[in-house]
């Protein structure tokens, strides 16, 4: 019986890695590799012709806060999210500056910062997201206006 057990659990193994490997949605965790983060990230877009959404930031950071909120309470803006990008958030934080992906794109002034790559990896805009604010959130039509510009050539049927 032991002997089951022990080969179920090493059967479990490669799951339990591929479940580690997927970035946390809703959290800046300063533990996650970002380099193999956003590669996954890519390798999903091509398969699935969508664009790549970087989202710099860290649990510090009250308007990284305030944006996961606001996509929250947004269904438009999570379906455009849902139907064309593969969000991945990206931790800046003394704990890990994620110096080693972050050197490659332009410095951002301040976060969270958004990133956005087609599906080959390459950049398409580097986003400050005081842009997107309004007052003390952001603004529903910027937001869907960048995404929509950015969103991957629409296929017949799609709905952007």
């Amino acid at each position: 019986m032991e002997k089951r057990r022990f080969l179920a659990l090493l059967a479990a193994l490669p799951l339990a890695r591929v479940a580690a490997a997927a970035p946390q949605a809703g959290r800046f965790d300063p533990q996650r590799d970002a380099v193999a983060d956003v590669e996954a990230a890519v390798t999903r877009a091509r398969a699935e012709g969508k664009s790549v959404l970087v989202d710099v930031g860290g649990e510090w950071c009250a308007w990284c806060h305030i944006l996961d909120r606001f996509i929250e309470a947004r269904p438009e803006v999570q379906r455009t999210l849902e139907d064309h990008y593969v969000v991945v958030k990206v931790n800046w934080s003394p704990q890990n500056r994620n110096e080693k992906l972050l050197a490659r794109w332009p410095k951002p002034s301040g976060y969270p910062h958004l990133y956005v790559l087609d599906g080959q990896g390459r950049l398409l805009v580097s986003q400050a997201t005081g842009e997107l604010e309004a007052g003390r959130d952001y603004d529903e039509q910027k937001m869907l206006a960048f995404l929509r510009r950015y969103a991957p050539a629409a296929r017949p049927g799609d709905k952007i």
